[in-house]
């Protein structure tokens, strides 16, 4: 499969929210109906303003099938070290178990370290088993507990 990646354009928002939605998590928390709805363009020009915020996509002859957001992270620790940190990491159903991932994310690690990242880091949900031997078999390693906090409902 040819695929080649970029910097996202606010007219892949639907391919965009379709793939956030598209998972038993993402259904209950994304409202894909109308990925043009005001928090999602919001976002979305928040992300293309912020000089740390990189939102890149992956597409192929059928369109936009993967979707990855890097945010630079400028910290203290580590000697100063800079952190890539990886959201909203995402492959159109149809391309899933092709490879689409792997270099969706070798890609985005290329990225990070040509913007000066010393390490990348992700979250991901205790349900996404799947997501999770994906993402040590690419050399990510369980080493930190997790904890969030809903500001706003």
């Amino acid at each position: 499969m040819e695929i080649r990646f970029r910097d996202a354009v606010r007219d892949d928002l639907p391919a965009i929210v379709a793939m956030l939605a598209d998972d038993p998590l993402g259904a209950t928390r994304e409202s894909g109906n109308d990925p043009f709805a005001p928090h999602y363009v919001t976002a979305f020009e928040a992300i293309e303003r912020d000089h740390n915020q990189r939102l890149v996509v992956g597409e192929d002859a059928q369109g936009v099938n993967a979707v990855c957001q890097i945010t630079l992270v400028p910290g203290l620790s580590r000697n100063g070290a800079t952190r890539a940190l990886l959201e909203s990491i995402r492959v159109a159903s149809r391309c899933r178990g092709q490879g689409v991932g792997e270099r969706l994310l070798c890609h985005a690690l290329d990225l990070a370290r040509a913007s000066g990242a010393y390490i990348a880091q992700l979250t991901s949900d205790h349900s996404r088993g799947d997501a999770h031997r994906f993402y040590q078999k690419l050399g990510f390693e369980p080493s930190h507990v997790g904890f969030k906090m809903q500001l706003q409902r």
